[in-house]
């Protein structure tokens, strides 16, 4: 087995639509950034990333035309593609988000499905929390949110 860390962290931006798992969640400001800036996708790609020692998310999907405003569910999809070709199987994956505002347990559920369709794993394989900082840092500021995230992996040969 293979372990992976990923990290992710955007501002907010005004005029965007917050996506978080996949999910637009309404009410609130988005988040800064090239492709969808779904911060929850991002770390779990960079772990997935990791774990199989393929690099990071900007060395596979670099700040280009190709991936401006790219769904991040798309990018972990040819993400979970490029793991089955280094020879292994995601096991599963767990992130946190962390955010001030707003709050995601309405939409975790959601997430967790969308992110394991988008792998090709059980929604059951993937774990999605969040939480807050108590007002400490940026996103205890409301300045913006981050996502940290585990994964496993298994080699297949």
């Amino acid at each position: 087995m293979r372990v992976g860390l990923g990290f992710d962290a955007h501002a907010f931006e005004e005029g965007r639509p917050l996506v978080l798992g996949g999910i637009s969640i309404p009410g609130h400001a988005g988040l800064a950034g090239h492709s969808d800036a779904d911060v929850l996708s991002h770390a779990i790609g960079d772990a997935l990333l990791g774990a199989s020692n393929l690099g990071d998310l900007g060395g596979m999907f670099p700040a280009s035309e190709r991936w401006k405003d790219a769904s991040s569910l798309d990018i972990l999809r040819e993400i979970a593609v490029a793991v089955t070709r280094a020879g292994c199987e995601i096991v599963n994956v767990d992130a946190t988000v962390i955010a001030q505002q707003p709050k995601l347990s309405p939409h975790a559920s959601r997430m967790r499905s969308n992110i394991g369709d988008a792998l090709g794993i059980a929604g059951g394989a993937v774990s999605v929390k969040a939480t807050s900082t108590d007002h400490l840092g940026f996103t205890g500021r409301g300045e913006g949110i981050a996502a940290l995230a585990v994964a496993l992996v298994q080699p297949l040969v």
